[in-house]
């Protein structure tokens, strides 16, 4: 006599309510996302709305390790740069500036003169040099 069970027990995951779970913490994600508005910088992108091309000379604006200002290559003292770049940029219809900044300086002294230059709207280069490797 052979009384073994036919019918063999299978395990199955049932998966159904794991997909309902993640498409709600999906959601719950993606509007908490946008919702959140951490302090960014609003930087100016180029953009090829404009065809033509024209030569542009930008401004220079240099500032050595010890937090001499140098517009141009003239030097400029700290409490006159706004005014000097403001003179500078005077009658350009989408002035450029090209910044040289020492490595050493502090970063509150770069973000000023990035601050100058969203305030005219100026477009802000930062030239960096190459690491020897």
């Amino acid at each position: 006599m052979n009384l073994r069970r036919r019918t063999r027990v299978v395990g199955e995951i049932y998966s159904a309510s794991l997909n309902d779970i993640m498409f709600f913490l999906l959601l719950f994600f993606l509007i908490t996302s946008t919702l959140a508005t951490p302090n960014v910088l609003k930087l100016l992108l180029p953009n090829s709305k404009s065809s033509s091309q024209s030569v542009k000379h930008p401004l220079v604006i240099s500032v050595t390790s010890d937090l001499q200002y140098a517009v141009n290559s003239t030097p400029v003292p700290a409490d006159q740069l706004d005014a000097t770049i403001r003179a500078a940029i005077q009658g350009q219809p989408d002035p450029t500036a090209l910044l040289k900044v020492d490595k050493t300086i502090q970063v509150q002294n770069l973000v000023d003169l990035l601050d100058i230059g969203t305030r005219y709207k100026i477009k802000m280069v930062l030239a960096t040099q190459n690491s020897k490797q």
